[in-house]
């Protein structure tokens, strides 16, 4: 009866499971050298890279390319509006009928457009660098 006692202690530990990792040279050597530079093991590393960071490391792939897929078609609907736009304020211009203010006003709102565009370009292009890994 005594053992019984054991087994169910043995029961409520926590499990310690082996785990595998299979590295090339290179990816060992750059993970020896991590674990030098940090001065934790092998075991803490992945536990704090994996477990730890995982709501920032894991990403379904495949709904990120549907949305950035909906947004490129959003950017190109945008492009043919700006467009459409500009020919029907060159054919105002030629006729003479086109307003100063109506020229301003586009000329300021195209430009944060292409600010707002610009920013989008460059999160999207961190996205891509920290999918890449």
């Amino acid at each position: 009866m005594g053992n019984s006692k054991v087994s169910k202690d043995r029961l409520s530990a926590p499990k310690i499971r082996r785990f595998e990792l299979r590295l090339s040279e290179q990816e060992l050597l750059q993970f020896l050298e991590l674990e030098k530079s940090l001065c934790i093991s092998r075991a803490d590393i992945v536990r704090i890279r994996v477990l730890k960071n995982s709501a920032n490391l894991l990403v379904n792939a495949k709904a990120l390319m549907k949305q950035l897929d909906t947004i490129g078609a959003e950017l190109g609907r945008s492009g043919n509006n700006i467009n459409q736009l500009a020919r029907h304020a060159n054919i105002l211009h030629k006729q003479g009928l086109l307003n100063q203010s109506v020229t301003t006003e586009f000329n300021d709102l195209l430009g944060k457009y292409i600010a707002v565009q610009q920013e989008l370009e460059k999160v999207i292009r961190q996205i891509i660098r920290q999918m890449k890994g």
